[in-house]
């Protein structure tokens, strides 16, 4: 399981396009555009941009499973293993806060929207207004899991 979790994480930040700003522009066979909504769009629009220190892919468990969140600029995803399909949408600066807006085309709610708590250079704490509440990731660098995974936090 964790070979094919490294096997997402590597094909979602591959198909990132570095930030260089020219990856908006090519679909990603790994992004089916037809699980867009119009709430993540207008999510979308409302965000500003997620800050240096959000990018990149973030691991956590949750009940047993492995959940991955990767940030790409603007652009966020989020994949739990055991579920078939994998929520995508928007994350940034918002009224001041660093937010993420998730829409989950299984119709999901646990991770819609969630606030970031705080984030440093190993670590990320997201409150998310699902019955998720808050969960702590740990920085996944050059693609490879982390050496130790954080549990779902308390509420």
């Amino acid at each position: 399981m964790a070979a094919g979790l490294v096997g997402a994480l590597a094909a979602l930040t591959a198909c990132s396009g570095g930030g260089g700003g020219g990856g908006d522009k090519t679909a990603s066979p790994a992004t089916p555009r037809a699980t867009a909504s119009s709430a993540s769009s207008s999510s979308a629009a409302a965000v500003t941009g997620a800050s240096d220190k959000l990018q990149g892919s973030w691991i956590t468990t949750s009940g047993g499973k492995i959940v991955a969140l990767v940030i790409t600029g603007k652009k966020a995803g989020l994949f739990v293993t055991g579920r078939k399909a994998w929520c995508q949408g928007a994350a940034g600066e918002e009224s001041g806060m660093q937010m993420i807006h998730l829409t989950c085309p299984d119709g999901n709610k646990d991770r819609v929207t969630g606030m970031v708590d705080s984030v440093g250079a190993k670590d990320m704490t997201v409150s998310w207004s699902g019955r998720t509440g808050q969960e702590t990731y740990t920085k996944a660098e050059g693609g490879k899991l982390p050496s130790a995974l954080p549990s779902k936090s308390k509420r």
